[in-house]
């Protein structure tokens, strides 16, 4: 059955307030993640940071009398869904342990661009000529911040745009996957998806296990525990007032992220870095204002 969703101006307002909780929180997750892997592998935090989001999820589900193991669950639309989570967290947390913490939520800020315009491509959802400019500039925005021409651009600069490509490649699998799944399933199987992700990377990687310190493991335990609230936040935000009101509030992630980012570990920001953020920023909002007004 499908939730009554409230239109109401306080309920807009309250789902906006869900929506920033949210932003927030996947802001600290990341912070969180991003000093975990100063003292872990990559491979490790994935590993432990998966195998709690998926336990959570896993007791939420069975207490709600949901069905983990659905057969809907081995459809093509979850197995595209998986694969696409898979790169999207790996290649994510490898932009946020390698790269500047600002630049990569900056870059993960153009994943409604890409849906936007893969839903076009594949969907054949209607875009108009206003929209895909809007797109173009967004992805200019994206092109400024990783500085391909730049003497300081190297591989690592494009973790994060392959995090942001395999996070809308999830988000399109999500529209088509079976409604049959409810929220929670997906949840986890996405954070089951971190695990695979983390056992695949391991054998790159090569590094061997770490003991945990108490404050590491104080870092993991936080950010599964922040993370899986922050879905549920997510979530909350969307099934409360309209989309077109709550989404927008997305970007605030960008201002939690660069904030983190900045203060706690010192990173500098440039011209070239707001130029940029303004641009997908500005891109976003306009094609979600065209999309209601549509």
């Amino acid at each position: 059955m499908t939730p009554q969703i409230q239109t109401d101006p306080r309920s807009n307002l309250i789902g906006s307030a869900w929506m920033i909780a949210a932003m927030a929180l996947f802001a600290i997750e990341d912070a969180l993640l991003k000093g975990a892997s100063a003292n872990l592998p990559i491979w490790q935090v994935l590993l432990l940071f998966g195998t709690g989001g998926s336990m959570i999820f896993a007791c939420v589900t069975t207490l709600r009398g949901g069905r983990l193991f659905h057969p809907d669950v081995l459809s093509r639309p979850m197995k595209i869904r998986v694969f696409f989570e898979i790169l999207g967290r790996m290649f994510y947390l490898l932009a946020i342990a390698l790269t500047p913490l600002s630049s990569a939520t900056v870059i993960l800020q153009a994943t409604p661009l890409v849906v936007v315009a893969s839903a076009a491509l594949f969907f054949g959802e209607t875009v108009g000529w206003r929209r895909w400019s809007a797109i173009a500039i967004g992805l200019v925005g994206v092109v400024i911040i990783i500085r391909p021409t730049g003497d300081s651009f190297t591989m690592l600069s494009l973790l994060a745009v392959f995090g942001m490509l395999g996070f809308a490649g999830r988000d399109l699998a999500s529209r088509a996957a079976p409604a049959t799944l409810g929220a929670d399933v997906l949840g986890f199987y996405g954070f089951l998806s971190v695990v695979v992700a983390g056992i695949a990377y391991r054998f790159y990687e090569g590094a061997p296990m770490v003991a945990l310190t108490g404050s590491t493991g104080a870092y993991i335990a936080t950010a599964v525990v922040i993370g899986t609230i922050a879905y549920a936040s997510l979530m909350k935000a969307m099934r409360t007032g309209e989309v077109s009101a709550v989404t927008p509030f997305r970007y605030s992630r960008l201002l939690f992220g660069i904030g983190l980012g900045v203060f706690l570990f010192k990173e500098q920001l440039d011209q070239t870095m707001w130029i940029g953020s303004a641009l997908i920023v500005a891109s976003g909002l306009y094609i979600l204002w065209r999309g209601r007004k549509a």
